[in-house]
């Protein structure tokens, strides 16, 4: 339940237009629907701000669109990572209005009211080159989902450090810097070197043999030399793009957003 959810049922209650028992009925179920294959936390917004995500990585279409359904019908907003076309299509028929984004991997939604919430700026998105475009793009969405929508700079790997070097003002004015990168992983530290923000690198699977699937990166990233890099787990957009708007949001006074599941 969002907090003006919770508000407008307390609200009714002062009116008489529910009754207590009703009221109280409403929020017992709200700690954990238990759809048997999962149970969802309905309270996570009260505490987070948003309610969780859906890997739907490992898990069938229909238990997608089961718990689509549920945090559509309870929230404002819905967020899939890791989605392919049949759990895709899955969700979409118990949410219709929902966006797949095929690239990223990534489904979507929110309805037409939440589109006037407030926005949080200052989360920038940094790629090496355009294989790490859905990575990136999963840690774009993910901000945006958090009412924080991100800058992106697209191809600004070390092999062309000039193409980073002509962006100084967009990354110092930033407030928190994803940075994804396959291949030697140097961008992160690059990157860090010419700003106060926080970076949060992502390593992505990217790169020939000796990459080792991101293993190559994702240590580099470890053992930047530059000061202010946090690294997430390869491939992790998500986590990335979480981090950079929890990051953003608490520089405004902001609420924390909520975990995946």
């Amino acid at each position: 339940m969002e907090r003006a959810s919770l508000i407008a049922l307390l609200d009714a209650v002062r009116a008489g237009e529910i009754g207590v028992d009703e009221a109280a009925a409403r929020l017992a179920g709200l700690p954990a629907e238990d759809l048997g294959f999962a149970r969802l936390d309905h309270q996570r917004p009260l505490r987070d701000g948003l309610p969780e995500a859906i890997l739907a990585q490992g898990k069938t279409p229909e238990e997608c669109a089961s718990l689509a359904e549920r945090i559509a019908a309870q929230g404002d907003r819905l967020l899939v990572t890791r989605a392919d076309a049949a759990q895709a299509e899955a969700v979409r028929a118990v949410v219709p209005e929902v966006r797949y984004h095929e690239r990223a991997r990534c489904l979507t939604w929110r309805p037409a009211a939440a589109a006037h919430r407030p926005v949080v700026r200052g989360v920038l998105i940094c790629s090496a080159g355009t294989a790490d475009a859905p990575v990136a793009e999963e840690a774009a969405l993910t901000a945006a989902m958090m009412d924080c929508p991100a800058d992106r700079l697209t191809d600004v790997g070390v092999a062309g450090l000039h193409r980073l070097l002509g962006e100084m003002t967009a990354l110092q004015r930033a407030t928190a810097i994803v940075v994804v990168a396959g291949m030697d992983g140097a961008l992160a530290s690059v990157v860090a070197g010419l700003t106060a923000a926080p970076v949060i690198a992502v390593p992505t699977s990217q790169g020939y043999g000796a990459a080792f699937e991101g293993l190559a990166p994702l240590l580099a990233m470890l053992n930047a030399c530059a000061p202010g890099v946090s690294v997430v787990n390869i491939d992790n957009g998500f986590g990335a793009g979480y981090l950079a708007a929890t990051i953003a949001r608490a520089a405004v006074g902001g609420s924390a957003p909520s975990q995946e599941r």
